[in-house]
């Protein structure tokens, strides 16, 4: 290329831009013939490459500055073309869904809000992706159990140990869990956190945005003045201003109407820790216990004729998570009743 263009290469070696250098490596590897390019062609070349790219940059800039002209009338045209496109192409596609989202106006009953469009914000989000996160746990939980239900790489003979059985030990790489009735046992536990979310949601979003009062001049007034959204986006927020903040109903209720939730309240918690022996602790520290209440009472002789024995690994879990079940939903029940009895 020196010899045959000597002007372009002594250029190129004092100023190697990227464009010499592209013509150089385009014109020495062209596929189609190029005895006849000339020095003056090949510069000729280069300029028609500047030039264009110079006329690109200036049509783009004039574009935007003339025909859009900054928020000017080519945007709002744009815009007003896709906010009339669905009422044309899809009638109906932007309208409300219903009467509760987005759509219809407040409906008040003796005084009491009984219809009013709810308000979606940032908390909501959040929320709702915890609903998607607990059900599809659930439901994985629930699929896995059914799908290595008869057997699995881990354990290719699983059908042969029936519905339930004990933990392998780490003879096969661990085997604890895996039994049908274990996948049972873990998706009532998700299943329960499913619908305490959801109820806690329902719960504190009705009470913040939509229930309330309306007065005369048509201003409502919500039951907790509309602190869902600020204070659901943290967990703090949860246990504060909902957990606690709507206990003092139930846990002052003792000489009122509503001593009986108070006294549930109570019972349930009990049931639901209790539960919490049967599911931390293992099968053997309840037998050490067992024996060592058989020895003091082998000591004082009065053991008794038969020997006790603690629960299996599998009965334990099942009176666990039962207790846990009908403690949660006890407790919930009454926490409640008891709030929107006196809030109501």
């Amino acid at each position: 290329m020196a010899l045959r263009f000597p002007r372009f290469s002594q250029g190129l070696a004092q100023d190697p831009t990227t464009r010499r250098i592209w013509f150089g490596i385009a014109t020495a590897h062209d596929f189609e013939s190029h005895d006849d390019i000339t020095e003056e062609r090949l510069y000729q070349n280069i300029f028609a490459s500047h030039f264009g790219q110079l006329a690109i940059i200036f049509l783009w800039t004039s574009g935007n500055l003339f025909h859009v002209a900054w928020q000017g009338n080519f945007e709002s045209w744009v815009q007003n073309t896709h906010a009339l496109a669905p009422g044309i192409t899809a009638p109906g596609a932007t309208a409300s869904t219903s009467l509760t989202w987005g759509g219809g106006e407040l409906v008040a009953v003796g005084g009491k809000v009984a219809l009013l469009p709810i308000p979606l914000g940032t908390a909501d989000f959040l929320v709702h992706h915890i609903h998607a996160f607990t059900i599809h746990v659930t439901v994985l939980i629930l699929l896995k159990g059914v799908l290595f239900a008869r057997s699995s790489r881990l354990i290719p003979d699983k059908a042969n140990l029936g519905f339930r059985f004990p933990c392998d030990g780490p003879g096969r790489g661990g085997t604890c869990q895996v039994s049908a009735w274990d996948h049972v046992f873990l998706g009532l536990f998700w299943m329960y956190n499913a619908i305490s979310v959801v109820i806690f949601h329902f719960s504190w979003k009705m009470q913040s945005d939509v229930w309330g009062t309306i007065s005369d001049q048509g201003v409502v007034t919500h039951i907790t003045g509309g602190n869902f959204a600020q204070s659901s986006i943290t967990i703090n927020g949860w246990l504060r201003d909902f957990l606690w903040a709507q206990a003092s109903q139930v846990i002052q209720s003792y000489g009122s109407s509503l001593s009986a939730y108070g006294l549930f309240f109570l019972g349930a918690h009990f049931v639901w820790a209790f539960s919490l022996m049967f599911l931390f602790s293992g099968r053997g520290y309840w037998q050490e216990l067992i024996e060592s209440i058989v020895w003091a009472h082998n000591k004082l002789k009065v053991a008794p004729a038969t020997q006790p024995r603690a629960l299996s690994i599998v009965q334990g879990r099942a009176v666990g998570v039962t207790h846990y079940l009908l403690g949660g939903i006890a407790t919930t029940w009454a926490f409640f009743l008891a709030r929107i009895i006196a809030v109501g």
